[in-house]
């Protein structure tokens, strides 16, 4: 079984599809034995995803900051929760306990978390698998604009094989647990 990581807004978003996304892929990792590791947060699409899990009785591990505990945004009925003191502690942490990564809608901080994943893929520090859940066309805008900066040759071309997109969460999930794939960044 695997630890699935998931990133994911703390908003719910305005479109029902994306609290609908979220709940199934939580009953999914769920059904898989899998367990979910998450930022640790009792409100919006993350509030969705780990309520799911366990009422579909998976184990969820949520990594939260000091400063977001003292606020009382933190998920008090998960398996496990891990407090740590900043945002760099939370994604290491995360990063540390995961086996791979899928990024549901967000915003700053979900594409901060990604685009770190992405960039020890990049130059080589792991290669666990990460794929983005492209709810809506969530995505689809972003994916556009790595093939753009590449176009510019602001980043190269082979990077774009560095994560998939998936609209289906059946799929998302068997990448998230399935091989990473090494990349080798050549000058």
């Amino acid at each position: 079984m695997a630890n699935v990581c998931v990133f994911l807004s703390s908003s719910p978003g305005h479109r029902p599809e994306y609290r609908a996304t979220a709940v199934a892929l939580g009953q999914a990792i769920a059904a898989a034995g899998h367990t979910l590791v998450y930022g640790g947060s009792s409100v919006g699409l993350m509030l969705a995803l780990a309520d799911a899990t366990m009422a579909a009785g998976g184990r969820v591990e949520g990594v939260i900051p000091r400063g977001l505990v003292d606020r009382e945004v933190a998920h008090l009925g998960l398996t496990e929760l891990v407090v740590v003191d900043n945002m760099h502690q939370r994604k290491a942490e995360m990063y540390r306990r995961a086996d791979g990564f899928i990024v549901l809608p967000g915003g700053f901080g979900t594409l901060e978390e990604a685009f770190e994943i992405l960039t020890g893929v990049q130059i080589g520090v792991h290669a666990k698998p990460i794929v983005f859940l492209d709810v809506l066309g969530f995505w689809t805008g972003l994916a556009g604009f790595l093939d753009h900066a590449a176009g510019e040759a602001m980043l190269r071309r082979e990077v774009r094989s560095l994560f998939q997109l998936t609209d289906r969460v059946d799929h998302a999930l068997a990448v998230a647990t399935g091989p990473g794939q090494p990349f080798h960044l050549t000058v």
